[in-house]
């Protein structure tokens, strides 16, 4: 005798008492709900806060990588900058010079997205126009 046939035996319990029956269309509802929490769920995966902080950790590592650089590079070298001559180690040279090319480039993006939020003003004035 299974564990089944025993439990019969001692409460005399039907098959249907111990089965719920599931109306269909509850359990199209159910699913329905279902896959909308999963898409829910998906759309959630793709925020702004998550690619900040995932941008914030590449950051991090590149900064403990680029420390790691300049530790290891502190041999005074002259350079020659115009009319200016200095005397640095290595690691910070190319640390400066990376943030001045990094200047450089957030100056040319700024200049852009200026450029096409004051075309795009434009554009809108022109069709706000009759």
């Amino acid at each position: 005798m299974n564990h089944g046939d025993k439990r019969r035996a001692d409460n005399d319990v039907t098959d249907s008492e111990v089965t719920p029956s599931v109306d269909p269309t509850e359990h199209q509802a159910l699913l329905a709900e279902r896959q909308e929490l999963r898409t829910r769920i998906e759309k959630v995966e793709h925020t702004r806060t998550r690619a900040t902080f995932v941008g914030l950790v590449v950051g991090a590592i590149i900064t403990i990588l680029l420390l790691v650089f300049i530790l290891q590079n502190l041999e005074s070298q002259r350079i020659d900058v115009l009319f200016w001559e200095v005397n640095l180690p290595v690691g910070v040279s190319l640390l400066i010079a990376a943030i001045a090319g990094a200047l450089i480039v957030a100056m040319a993006g700024g200049a852009r997205m200026f450029q096409l939020n004051r075309a795009l003003k434009k554009a809108k004035n022109a069709t706000d126009t009759p």
